[in-house]
This record gives C-alpha cells, sequence and structure tokens, in this order.
C-alpha cells in the first residue's frame, strides 16, 4: 500500500519531474547565506574562495556551529519546499507520503532513532577505550550546548528531507511510474548514496567507502518497503547524523563540529568498510523484522504496483 496509495493523489509524471526540479532549486537557493556568510569572512581573513573546499581550513575563519547550521539550513528551505510540492502540485497529504498507516508511527521513529544511538554511542566508547591515542578530548560546555541545540532543531530536518525526498517523493513516484518496486529501491539508493560522492569523506578515504553510502541507502530503502512507510528510516538516519554530530568529529569529515571526541587518526578505508553493510545492517533489519513480523518479503521488495480502479476503491482514510 505504501507506494500504491500515490495512484489516488496526481501522480503524472511530469508532475514528479517539476517538483524534483523545484526542490532542488530550492535547497540551491537555500545555500546562498553559506556561501555568502563563508565567502565574506574567508576574504576578510585574506584567504582564497578555494579554501571553501577544505573543510580544516573554513573552520580557521568560520565557527564550526554557524557553519554547521548554514549547511543545515538548505536542508530545511528543501523540506519546505517539498512540503509545498507534495501538497499543491500532487494534491497529496503528507501523511500518505509517510505511510500507508493511518497517521504516522512515533513509537516506530523512536524505535529506530534509540536502536542505532545506543548502536553507535557504544561502538564508539569501545573505540575510544581500544585505541585511546586516536582521541582528544574536546568537550566545551558553551560550544557543546550551541552545538547541541542547533543539531536538534536542524539535524533532523536535514534527514527527513533527505528521507522525504529518496524514501517518500521518489520512491513513489519511481513506483507508480515503472509500477513495480525494484526500480524505484534500486535508483533510490544508488542515487542517495552517489550524492555523498562529493563529501570530504570519499576524498580522504578513497571511493571504497561508497560502498557505504550505497549500502545505507538499500538498508533504508528496503526498511521503507518492508515496512510499508517510512517512520524507521526516518528515526534511524536522523539517530545516526545527531549523535555523530555530537558525539566525534575530525578534519576531514562533513561535519566539523564541537563535539566530545575528535578523532585524530590517519584513517584508511578497506574491507572494514564492508562491515557496517554486510554485518550491522542485516542485524538492524533482522531486529525490525522481528520486532514489527515483516513477511511477503518477496512482493514487498520485487512486487508490482498495479494501479486501483479508483470507482470501486476508496482511498484510505489519512488523518492531515
Amino acid at each position: 500500500m505504501y507506494i500504491k496509495q500515490a495512484f489516488y493523489y496526481l501522480h503524472d509524471w511530469w508532475r514528479y519531474a517539476i517538483g524534483v526540479f523545484v526542490i532542488f532549486l530550492a535547497s540551491q537557493l537555500g545555500a546562498i547565506p553559506f556561501a555568502v556568510i563563508a565567502g565574506l569572512k574567508v576574504m576578510s581573513s585574506n584567504g582564497n574562495l578555494s579554501d571553501l573546499e577544505d573543510p580544516a581550513k573554513l573552520m580557521t575563519v568560520l565557527d564550526s556551529n554557524l557553519t554547521l547550521f548554514l549547511m543545515l539550513l538548505s536542508f530545511a528551505i528543501g523540506l519546505g519546499a517539498l512540503y509545498l510540492i507534495v501538497r499543491y502540485l500532487h494534491r497529496q497529504t503528507f501523511t500518505s507520503l509517510t505511510t500507508s498507516r493511518r497517521k504516522t508511527d512515533w513509537g516506530r521513529i523512536w524505535f529506530a532513532f534509540g536502536l542505532i544511538a545506543i548502536v553507535t554511542v557504544v561502538l564508539t566508547l569501545i573505540d575510544y577505550f581500544s585505541n585511546p591515542d586516536d582521541y582528544v578530548v574536546q568537550f566545551q560546555w558553551g560550544p557543546f550546548l550551541i552545538l547541541a541545540l542547533i543539531s536538534v532543531l536542524m539535524i533532523p530536518l536535514q534527514t527527513s528531507f533527505e528521507e522525504y525526498l529518496f524514501r517518500g517523493y521518489l520512491m513513489q513516484g519511481l513506483g507508480v511510474i515503472a509500477k513495480n518496486k525494484w526500480v524505484p529501491l534500486l535508483v533510490t539508493s544508488i542515487v542517495f548514496g552517489g550524492l555523498h560522492f562529493f563529501n570530504p569523506e570519499v576524498e580522504k578515504l578513497g571511493n571504497i567507502i561508497m560502498v557505504y553510502y550505497i549500502g545505507t541507502g538499500f538498508l533504508l530503502g528496503i526498511i521503507t518497503l518492508m515496512d510499508e512507510g517510512m517512520e524507521l528510516a526516518l528515526g534511524f538516519h536522523a539517530g545516526n547524523n545527531l549523535i555523530a554530530a555530537l558525539l566525534v568529529t575530525a578534519d576531514w569529515t562533513v561535519f566539523q563540529t564541537h563535539s566530545i571526541f575528535k578523532d585524530i587518526s590517519n584513517p584508511t578505508a578497506g574491507v572494514d568498510v564492508l562491515v557496517p553493510v554486510l554485518i550491522m545492517y542485516p542485524i538492524f533489519i533482522a531486529i525490525f523484522a522481528w520486532r514489527y513480523k515483516w513477511s511477503d518479503w518477496k512482493n514487498k521488495l520485487f512486487g508490482t504496483v498495479e494501479a486501483p480502479v479508483i470507482q470501486a476503491e476508496e482511498p484510505p482514510v489519512i488523518e492531515h
């Protein structure tokens, strides 16, 4: 039902084409404040505009909390544009973009959030105590509290924008166009991962890190299709990014923050990149499948999406 319910609203292919263009344009306009402020700061410090591409150099002229806020602002504006596109171009309720249930299941969101948050904290602490020379504790109450406020308010908007765009808008749009489920799962996962190619982590660790990003896209797509809604993906993505921003940073990561720890090791990426994708992610899927009693895997992941006979079927009752 999750993809199929898009048939009950305006779902012409050209609407999705226009929608993607407008959403992309809005997110780019949202990045203008960051570009202007960062550029002015760099130039006033006699720097070079090319310094904007280096997170470490950028942090020498722009406070990391301000940088984080400005970076996340474009996602918030993109989310607002996506909401308007869904409501007024497609005449669709936002709840029906979120889930096939009568209303959004916040219990699912918090469960996924808590699961990845606990796992991230535990694994980070294990690594810290196992390799203490790889970290420095940089905790400072003032900057950290500002970071926490920005993160709690803005990171859920960033992750929600990405989830509503890929696991929501494009998943449903490609599903009703292709009339199957494997095409939207494949396309959204690869495109989602591919967009991370421009992250500084790729330059530092190499292209092999793309296995992790694309694998994460497949994880989020699979749990969305199997659970017939985005709630688990929303919670998982928000928990992952929020805890990462608050817990540990490094000079080569996309998020430069006043986190508790700073990783000062010289990282390399090899087969260890496959551990989350081949071991941790299947465990997460198994936990979700057990808790929510998933079944009919073949149909939910690879089945067809048939247009309903509108005259014979009533649209699902969705609470606004």
